[in-house]
């Protein structure tokens, strides 16, 4: 490729438009570059270069180059984000990269994008939090992201272990409160707080607008309250609380709140009637997910889960192919909390379960427009073997005959077989949607996982039609006395 000097490159990004205002900032050598054939570009188009890539390959680059050396002090994305392997081995590079960039920066170049992901140690956060700091305090950031990875993984990791890591995540916030005070996301694991741990970290983090928890805690019997100005998006997964409240978030549009380890169980006080998620003003939440196992033990209504958050318009739940644990309601009923609902998915739904039970939030949702239904016996993911033999189905009671939905567009199931199950559902589903588009039909899903982990429970045939013929008749018999015609398809 020939670049012209003199010419005048378009740029659409907001990356190439930083960077070219970067140029009447950069040394008269940098802006010469006559070494090597990649010092030769003009620098502006250099750091768009640069930009693309991690900044650690950046200042590899940088290297082969006397008059490139300074480039990586004028990234506007500094991202360094290694797989844990790697991290491990190289915590102390990620330190010394990042306070040799952040020290050497101009500061009237905005940052537009921190992520640093590193290693919970004492070294490696003096230093990232003193750069970070000093940073914060000169330069303007538009978003800052810390992953913290402890020394020892999840698996391996004892409750001392998590104790202690938590300690020293504090004693890293209160050393170097300026460096989280411009935070804009951050992802936390493997740590067991006291109660007042988290509100008084979220206390520093201002302008926190993502926050994520895997494999943390305070305790079976601890409540975790959240408050904050500025969060938008909330993460929980594999954690240990007793419950969590969502108190006061009125920015919030995104909760995901899975596989928790609540108080549920025989070794608990805690009473299984009552939800352990609580969503109190939240005004502005749209998208909730909620992956669960320990449910597989109680049921809950949708209709308290949800009665301050009629905003909700996408809802996913997931049930690790063991038993239901939502309550089919009344519409009447349910219908109030779903009024902006428009995509539902339920995922991992178990094989002997009686799909028709699903209606009922058609009929409390009248703006759906997409349903995404997926059965499937995971095997290797269920909570225990004896789960495996507990009774699946639902008590219901039957749809409104003359039941109409106006909105549904889109019924997408994954598992689908031939049987009376699935071709009553769909065709029941057809005749209920006036205006449906279309419908996907998906054959089972396979884990080799499974197969491996349980031999001895083998795998049931599959019925889903492999000929002409049979989709022609499954077809025929699930648009039978439909009023509408949408697309069917079968999707092997």
């Amino acid at each position: 490729m020939k670049f012209n000097r003199g010419r005048r490159h378009r740029r659409n990004s907001k990356a190439e438009v930083d960077s070219g205002d970067m140029l009447s900032k950069l040394p008269g050598d940098i802006q010469a570059c006559n070494g090597d054939r990649l010092s030769e570009l003009p620098a502006d188009v250099l750091l768009n270069i640069l930009e693309r890539v991690g900044t650690l390959d950046a200042v590899r680059t940088c290297i082969l180059s006397k008059r490139m050396h300074r480039l990586p002090t004028m990234l506007s994305q500094i991202v360094i984000d290694l797989s844990p392997r790697d991290l491990f081995q190289k915590s102390d590079v990620v330190a010394d990269v990042t306070n040799k960039i952040l020290s050497r920066r101009p500061p009237q170049i905005t940052i537009r994008k921190l992520k640093l992901k590193f290693v919970l140690s004492p070294p490696c956060c003096h230093s990232i939090g003193k750069s970070v700091g000093l940073a914060m305090a000169t330069h303007k950031f538009d978003a800052a992201e810390f992953e913290i990875l402890t020394p020892k993984d999840s698996h391996i990791c004892t409750d001392d272990h998590r104790v202690l890591f938590a300690d020293q995540f504090n004693n890293f916030v209160r050393d170097y409160p300026d460096a989280f005070a411009g935070l804009t996301r951050l992802h936390l694991r493997n740590m067991s707080f006291g109660e007042s741990d988290i509100p008084n970290i979220l206390r520093y983090c201002k302008v926190l607008e993502s926050l994520s928890f895997f494999m943390c805690g305070a305790g079976i019997s601890s409540v975790l309250h959240v408050e904050h100005t500025r969060l938008t998006e909330l993460v929980i997964s594999y954690c240990e609380f007793k419950r969590v409240e969502l108190s006061c978030l009125p920015k919030l549009q995104r909760v995901t709140f899975g596989n928790w380890t609540c108080g549920c169980s025989k070794k608990s006080n805690w009473p299984c009637d009552k939800s352990p998620l609580i969503l109190g003003f939240v005004p502005q939440l749209s998208k909730l997910s909620l992956p669960q196992a320990c449910l597989s033990r109680k049921t809950l209504n949708l209709s308290q889960l949800l009665a301050n958050v009629p905003t909700v318009s996408d809802l996913y739940l997931e049930f690790r192919s063991e038993k239901v644990w939502i309550r089919p309601e009344c519409p009447k009923v349910l219908a109030p909390v779903l009024t902006q609902l428009r995509s539902v998915s339920l995922d991992n739904l178990p094989e002997e379960c009686d799909i028709s039970w699903t209606m009922f939030l058609l009929e409390a949702a009248p703006s759906v427009e997409d349903l995404c239904i997926t059965v499937w016996d995971h095997k290797c993911r269920k909570e225990s073997q004896k789960s495996r033999s507990r009774k699946m189905d639902v008590h219901w009671e039957p749809s409104d005959p003359d039941f109409k939905h106006k909105n549904l567009a889109r019924l997408t199931i994954y598992g689908f077989q031939s049987d009376d199950n699935f071709i009553g559902y769909v065709r029941r589903v057809i005749q209920a949607a006036a205006n449906i588009r279309e419908v996907s039909l998906h054959d089972r899903k396979v884990c080799r996982l499974c197969s491996e982990k349980f031999p001895h429970l083998g795998v049931r045939p599959s019925s889903y039609p492999r000929t002409s013929e049979e989709v022609d008749l499954l077809m025929k018999n699930m648009t039978a006395a439909a009023t509408t015609s949408p697309d069917i398809h079968f999707c092997s």
